[in-house]
């Protein structure tokens, strides 16, 4: 698969998640692809979709901020900064996040995110 198509790929992620849309990130997914956070894994399209418009409900104000893309082959690892709002707790919080994609035939295979809420952000 090409650098620029998995950069694209990688950036509809981002645009679906910022948009709480979990169809549009469901669909970056093969048929069966697999969707893992810590604690979390889903598998099949419509158990993407369903996590993520349950995640829609709890939290808001998604912000996230990429810091780079390294691709080889048909896979891509990414670092992106990422802050949500809790509808329930009224908190904001912020996780480091590196993310390891495989791809297979032009959609997202497996996603599987390493998330780092701990370390403390750096100044500017």
């Amino acid at each position: 698969m090409e650098r620029e198509r998995i950069r694209a790929l990688v950036e509809q992620a981002r645009q679906a998640w910022l948009a709480a849309d979990g169809e549009a990130f469901a669909n970056l997914f093969t048929e069966d692809g697999l969707f893992v956070v810590p604690g979390q894994r889903w598998q099949g399209r419509e158990a993407i979709r369903k996590a993520v418009e349950q995640f829609a409900e709890n939290y808001s104000q998604i912000q996230i901020d990429l810091q780079q893309i390294a691709v080889d082959g048909e896979r891509a690892v990414i670092e992106w900064t990422w802050e949500d709002f809790s509808i329930s707790t009224k908190k904001r919080t912020r996780a480091e996040d590196a993310i390891v994609v495989d791809f297979s035939n032009g959609a997202i295979r497996r996603w599987r995110e390493y998330i780092d809420a701990e370390t403390p952000k750096q100044p500017d």
